[in-house]
């Protein structure tokens, strides 16, 4: 087994390149055999294998640093950086991250875990070395579909300006921006960044500029016919207008052509961009058939590529999903807008069933909330679903599209709250606290699925900004009602009476709090327990009664506790004079929170019922 032998880059060095194709499907077989246990990105890890070994193969980390966006196709590096052993950890409670990470390994040139954000990254590092006068190799390795995010160009108009040393690695597995791949485009590929092409260009340059009178039109001439000559044979003249040289496009599985292309550009000058093509699911047929479901996946049988059985209960994506189309069904002017994450929000119902009134703005946060305002501006009532913790890209175009013109956008917000696996690049922990103090915007939080049916009702009838957040998983199986209602706007419900203090909780910590109040019960605790509904506008009248009918507070949510739902029962009860009531707050900690199950990770910081029931114990000792 060549793997086994494989700890470090150093040792992939000692192979031949004829050793790399089986070392290749060593590596596939592990990843299938790990990944089917654990979950994770497959398909664009099982695409990656040999575009990683031919980097590692021809540049030396961490000296040469690999900044890879997102971070999706990165288990192969993680495998030859060292943690091999373990990586059937990963994504696992106190395991290692399934995204490069810096404190992880000194090979983790830059944590990910957000698209879009390695070209930028990528070029600081390059202009780093430039000042301190090292000769080291960037490369920041970039998916078609991250090349969608409006940074990623930022970052190459940029890089193309300062004309420094940076390799950008496109690897296209998706988009097909171009099918030219075979060996003459292969052949010109090599050919365009061996050395004495290079020197060969740059020669004819000089003495085509040192012809008198007719010499600068000659090199006009031979520019304009180079670059027809590379429009026809390549796709490359977007990346050669914002000052790169392009390369490719190259078949991303070819190790031998992979390997002479990457050390030709090792003494490459300037700002190089080589196209790769891969196939995402290399190597595993359910996953090269079906690319998008195996993207990212949970635990699988490896023999036929099928997950568990799934919970009885729809997640909340599903009914959110559902519960939208039969409202668009009802009022045509609702549309439906997904940053690329059509399965994952659940609009892939809504594509099904109203395919013109659905759009994919691809990874590109910012545009899809500023599209959407323009939407509105015009009589649509879109809805712009997208993760908690994307949103928080798109936050100017919250305050300055959407809020400030006080537009009828409403901002469905996935995966608010602890997400699990992916980690802290992942949780939607700070929603809460950076939307809440936006003038004109009103925020919901439903306690189960059948309430958040009603508060997607009540979002589109508003006619004012909305934000409504929702946590990841399945719900808890309660009845669906029927008939949607539209909620009072700022009206909790008291769940639960109680005479010794009041619970006031909000979305997917009301349930735990309901929990915890029958187990506090048992210990001769009367505890009231509010479901909040808004975390803007908070119900004062009821908060203020409860404040004054028991006498002490305990605020619970899914979100950080500075800035958040807490924080906004304190400026309550201080703005009203009740100061002097005592209120303990439960959250997330002023901390990044690692990756595990939602249900470890609530019971590590103390929002599952166990928590708040010992956290209430605690207070009244107090």
């Amino acid at each position: 087994m060549l793997l086994e032998a494989i700890h470090s880059p150093a040792d992939l060095k000692k192979l031949n390149i004829d050793q790399l194709p089986d070392l290749a499907d060593e590596v596939r077989e592990f990843l299938l055999a790990t990944v089917s246990e654990t979950g994770g990105h497959l398909g664009s890890n099982l695409g990656a294998v040999e575009l990683t070994l031919a980097l590692h193969y021809c540049f030396t980390t961490p000296q040469d640093k690999i900044v890879w966006d997102v971070g999706h196709q990165a288990y192969t590096h993680k495998i030859l950086t060292g943690r091999r052993e373990q990586f059937p950890t990963q994504r696992q409670y106190k395991g290692i991250s399934g995204f490069p990470k810096r404190s992880e390994s000194e090979h983790d040139a830059f944590g990910v875990g957000h698209a879009s954000t390695s070209i930028s990254a990528g070029l600081g590092m390059a202009v780093a070395d430039d000042l301190d006068k090292q000769k080291n190799k960037v490369i920041a390795v970039i998916g078609d579909g991250s090349l969608t995010g409006g940074i990623a160009f930022e970052g190459l108009n940029q890089a193309g300006h300062l004309k420094k040393n940076l390799i950008v690695v496109l690897n296209d597995n998706e988009m097909s921006i171009s099918k030219n791949v075979g060996a003459f485009s292969a052949f010109v590929s090599r050919k365009m960044t061996a050395r004495h092409f290079r020197e060969l260009k740059r020669e004819m340059k000089g003495l085509l500029s040192s012809i008198p009178a007719f010499g600068k039109d000659i090199l006009k001439f031979a520019r304009r016919a180079e670059n027809s000559l590379k429009g026809f044979l390549t796709p490359g003249a977007l990346f050669e207008a914002l000052g790169f040289d392009y390369i490719g496009p190259i078949d991303g599985h070819d190790l031998p052509n992979l390997i002479e292309i990457f050390n030709n550009a090792r003494e490459f000058e300037g700002p190089l961009l080589i196209h790769v093509m891969t196939t995402k699911g290399k190597g595993y047929h359910p996953a090269e058939s079906m690319p998008d479901k195996f993207h990212g996946v949970g635990a699988f049988d490896l023999s036929t590529g099928k997950a568990p059985a799934k919970a009885a209960s729809l997640s909340y994506t599903e009914i959110f999903g559902h519960t939208l189309v039969e409202l668009a069904q009802e009022d045509p002017k609702v549309v439906a807008i997904t940053a690329a994450m059509p399965d994952g929000t659940g609009l892939n119902f809504f594509a099904e069933a109203l395919p013109e009134r659905f759009f994919d703005v691809g990874i590109a946060e910012q545009h899809g909330v500023c599209f959407a305002a323009g939407l509105a501006a015009d009589g649509f009532k879109p809805v712009a679903a997208i993760y908690s913790s994307f949103m928080q890209r798109a936050y100017d175009q919250v305050f300055h599209d959407v809020c400030l013109q006080n537009l009828p956008v409403v901002i469905a917000m996935d995966r608010g709250g602890l997400v699990g696996d992916d980690g802290p690049t992942h949780h939607g922990v700070f929603d809460f606290s950076f939307m809440r103090h936006l003038p004109n915007l009103t925020f919901m939080a439903p306690k189960d699925e059948n309430e958040l049916r009603h508060m997607l009702k009540t979002a589109l009838d508003l006619g004012k900004p909305v934000a409504l957040r929702y946590p990841r998983g399945a719900g808890y199986g309660v009845p669906l009602d029927n008939k949607l209602q539209a909620l009072p706007i700022g009206k909790g419900e008291l769940l639960r009476e109680g005479t010794d203090l009041t619970i006031i909780a909000i979305g997917s910590t009301v349930i735990p709090s309901v929990q915890a109040a029958e187990q506090l019960a048992s210990d001769g605790i009367s505890a009231a327990v509010v479901n909040a509904r808004f975390i803007k506008p908070l119900d004062e009248a009821l908060i203020l009664d409860q404040a004054r009918k028991t006498g002490r507070i305990v605020t619970v949510e899914e979100n950080v506790l500075q800035g958040g739902f807490g924080s906004a029962v304190l400026e309550l009860l201080q703005d009203s004079g009740l100061y002097q009531i005592p209120v303990k707050r439960l959250g997330i900690p002023d901390q990044f929170i690692e990756q595990g199950t939602q249900t470890q990770l609530r019971r590590d910081v103390g929002i599952d019922a166990e928590g708040i029931t010992a956290a209430v114990q605690k207070f009244l000792k107090n």
